[in-house]
C-alpha cells in the first residue's frame, strides 16, 4: 500500500510516500518512494524532493498557500520527471496520513477521519492555533485533488501522552480551570516517542510492559518522556510546546511571574511576550547568535564565546534536571536512556555532556562508540558497567504515521 503521509505546518509542508503492509509491518521491509518539502508557504519558497538512488531536486518558486503546494507536490510525484516508478497517477496512492498536532483529550489513537473527526479536530483548535488549522486544511486539500472516498487518517502528536496519571498531567492551578477549559498537560513529540520505544524493543527483544526508558527527543523544539511499562507516564512539553526543556527559540520552564515584570517594565503586551517565549528565547536568546546546536558548537570551539557555551551548558543541564526527576518518578527503575531527534542523533558532544552529569546514577558512556553513532545510526553507547544503558535511535515520525495508516484502514490498530 502507498501511502502519502501529510505534515502541514502553518507555512510549510512536509510530505513522504512510504510502500507499507502487513508484511513490511513485521519484516521492517517498509519503503520510503519519496520525501520533500516547501518552507515559506505564502511568498518565495524553497522546495525539495529526494528520491532514493536519484539525485536530490532543490528549487525556489511562489508558492501562495497550502492547496498550491499540496497541487505542486502530487503534480510532480506523478509525474515522469520525479523517476518514481510506482506512482504514475494519482490512483497510485492508497491512503493518506496525516500528522494533527493536538487531538486534546478527546482522540487516544490514530483514527480514520470522518467530518464528526475533523470536527473534533476543530475543536482543538484553540490548544493549537498554529498547527491545527494548517493540519485541517490538508485533510480538506486532499480531499478536493484526491477524491472523497481515498481513505484518510489522523495520527495525532498527543495521543502517546493520554496515558499519563493526573498527578502528571495537572497543574496547581484552580481545578475549576482544568474542568472549565481543559487546562493541563498534553505533551508533544508522542509520535517519535511511541517510534523510540517500538525501536528500542526491537533492539532489545523485550515485550512492551517489559520497556521502561527515558526518550529524549531533542532537534529545534525539545521533549523528554518517562515511559514505563511501555506507556508514557510523563514528558516535558505541557499544555502548549513551550514547557520543558531548552529549545532552539523556546524558553522551556520559566517563572510566570516575570512576563508581569516585564509587562510592567517594558510595556510588553501578551502577543510581544508570547512572540519572546517562543521565538526570541531558548538557544538563540541566550547567546544572541543562533539557534542551531551546530553553529553554536563551532562558536564555543572555534572562537571560545561565552554566550554560546553557556546556552550549550543550560541546554544540557536542563535535559539532565529532566533525567533526575523521571528517576525518582519511575522509582529508579530505568532500563535505559535513549536520544533522538536531529541533536540527539547527531552531536555526540552534547549526548556526552549531558550523561557527564548523570555519574551519580551510574551512568557511563563510552567515547568511542558515541563519536560513532551519527548519521541514521542506531544502537548502545553506554559501557558495559553502566548502571543504566545509553542509546541513540533515530526517529522516523513518518514511518509510525504510514503504519498507523496501514492498521487503521485494515482496523487493525494496536501499539506497535
Amino acid at each position: 500500500m502507498n501511502i502519502l503521509v501529510l505534515n502541514c505546518g502553518s507555512s510549510s509542508l512536509k510530505f513522504q510516500i512510504i510502500d507499507t503492509d502487513s508484511q513490511a509491518l513485521v519484516s521492517n521491509g517498509d519503503r520510503c518512494l519519496v520525501k520533500g518539502e516547501v518552507e515559506r508557504i505564502g511568498s518565495q519558497s524553497l522546495i525539495q524532493y529526494e528520491v532514493p538512488g536519484l539525485p536530490t531536486t532543490k528549487k525556489s518558486d511562489p508558492i501562495a498557500n497550502h492547496k498550491s503546494a499540496i497541487e505542486m507536490v502530487l503534480s510532480w510525484v506523478i509525474s515522469k520527471k520525479s523517476g518514481i516508478k510506482q506512482i504514475n497517477a494519482y490512483a497510485d496512492i492508497h491512503a493518506v496520513g496525516h500528522r494533527i498536532v493536538h487531538g486534546g483529550e478527546h482522540f487516544r489513537k490514530s483514527i480514520l477521519i470522518d467530518q464528526q473527526v475533523i470536527e473534533g479536530i476543530e475543536d482543538c483548535v484553540e490548544l493549537a492555533p498554529l498547527h491545527n488549522p494548517a493540519n485541517i486544511k490538508g485533510i480538506k486539500i486532499v480531499t478536493r485533488i484526491l477524491g472523497p472516498k481515498l481513505p484518510q487518517v489522523a495520527v495525532f502528536d498527543t495521543a502517546f501522552h493520554s496515558t499519563m496519571p493526573e498527578q502528571a498531567y495537572l497543574y496547581g492551578l484552580p481545578y475549576e480551570f482544568y474542568r472549565r477549559y481543559k487546562i493541563r498537560r498534553y505533551g508533544f513529540h508522542g509520535t517519535s516517542h511511541r517510534f523510540i520505544a517500538y525501536q528500542y524493543r526491537n533492539l532489545t527483544g523485550l515485550e512492551k510492559f517489559q520497556t521502561n526508558i527515558i526518550s529524549l527527543h531533542l532537534g529545534n523544539g525539545c521533549s523528554a518522556c518517562a515511559i514505563q511499562a511501555g506507556i508514557s507516564i510523563d514528558t516535558s512539553m505541557g499544555f502548549t510546546p513551550l514547557e520543558g526543556l531548552l529549545m532552539g527559540t523556546r524558553s522551556g520552564d520559566v517563572d510566570a511571574s516575570i512576563l508581569e515584570y516585564l509587562h510592567l517594565k517594558e510595556g510588553m503586551n501578551f502577543n510581544d511576550l508570547d512572540t519572546m517565549l517562543n521565538k526570541r528565547s531558548g538557544l538563540l536568546g541566550i547567546s544572541g547568535l543562533t539557534s542551531d546546536m551546530r553553529e553554536l558548537l563551532e562558536e564555543e570551539s572555534e572562537k571560545q564565546d561565552r554566550r554560546a557555551r553557556l546556552a550549550i551548558e543550560i541546554f544540557c543541564r536542563r535535559i539532565a534536571r529532566y533525567i533526575g526527576k523521571y528517576f525518582i518518578e519511575m522509582n529508579g527503575e530505568i532500563d535505559a536512556i535513549v536520544f533522538t531527534g536531529g541533536i540527539g542523533e547527531n552531536s555526540a558532544t552534547i549526548r556526552n555532556r549531558v550523561c557527564a552529569q548523570l555519574a551519580c546514577l551510574g551512568i557511563t558512556i563510552s567515547e568511542k562508540l558515541n563519536r560513532q553513532f551519527i548519521n541514521d545510526q542506531k544502537g548502545i553507547i553506554s559501557v558495559a558497567e553502566s548502571k543504566i544503558d545509553v542509546y541513540v535511535i533515530p526517529t522516523n515520525e513518518e514511518l509510525m504515521i504510514a503504519r498507523d495508516t496501514y492498521k487503521v484502514i485494515n482496523k487493525a490498530l494496536s501499539e506497535p
